[in-house]
């Protein structure tokens, strides 16, 4: 009977996960589009006769004015602009987001969020390093590490290499894992750095829970 709960648990966490980003886009949609006649007419006739105006006109002003509008946040400073006012800037953050569909083709890791706890995530790059004038013989890597049960929303670390462990399961089964093992892999496959030798690796991969 508990199992029986904890997947029916599990399976509406999953649902939800699913549906509130969808149901929030629908909502917004709904509520622009709905006044988006009214109110798009309302700016017309501060220029236009009423005789030229035709229904369906209001709504592709006001589409036209969402399109330009996210072609001057994206193309020009003025969302750069806006991004740095207090509070109102938190609307206007540049560069890309985590979405679901990006974490699919993202490369999944375990990594040491700290000597005891080792954590799932998502490699975003590999930084340089530099030592004044000089490049560092080391680099960092930036990964993200998502908020259970959202997982587009997280933080980004900046971690040593060495205490990240590629995995290569795929995605889709680190997501499952973290929406509270929906559906668990038949294993986690370690996979070694480019270069690394089987000897370093082996090593290594005592910090992940191998002796």
């Amino acid at each position: 009977m508990k199992k029986f709960f904890k997947k029916i648990t599990t399976y509406l966490i999953y649902g939800f996960v699913f549906w509130l980003p969808v149901t929030l886009v629908i909502y917004i949609a709904v509520l622009l589009f709905s006044n988006a006649e009214k109110i798009g007419r309302m700016l017309l006739e501060l220029g236009v006769s009423d005789k030229y105006l035709f229904t369906g006109f209001g709504i592709i002003l006001c589409v036209l004015i969402v399109f330009l509008s996210g072609v001057l946040l994206k193309s020009t400073k003025a969302g750069v602009i806006l991004s740095k006012i207090p509070l109102l800037g938190l609307f206007f953050g540049q560069g890309e987001i985590i979405t679901i569909s990006r974490l699919l083709n993202m490369q999944p890791c375990l990594f040491l969020l700290s000597p005891t706890c080792v954590s799932y995530g998502w490699i975003l790059s590999q930084e340089k390093v530099q030592l004044g004038e000089e490049k560092a013989d080391f680099s960092l890597m930036s990964v993200y590490y998502p908020n259970v049960p959202t997982l587009v929303t997280g933080s980004v670390f900046a971690i040593r290499q060495d205490t990240i462990m590629k995995l290569a399961n795929p995605s889709r089964e680190v997501i499952n894992l973290l929406l509270y093992a929906f559906r668990s892999p038949a294993c986690l496959k370690y996979l070694p750095w480019e270069g690394e030798s089987i000897e370093v690796f082996n090593e290594r991969a005592k910090l992940f829970g191998l002796k």
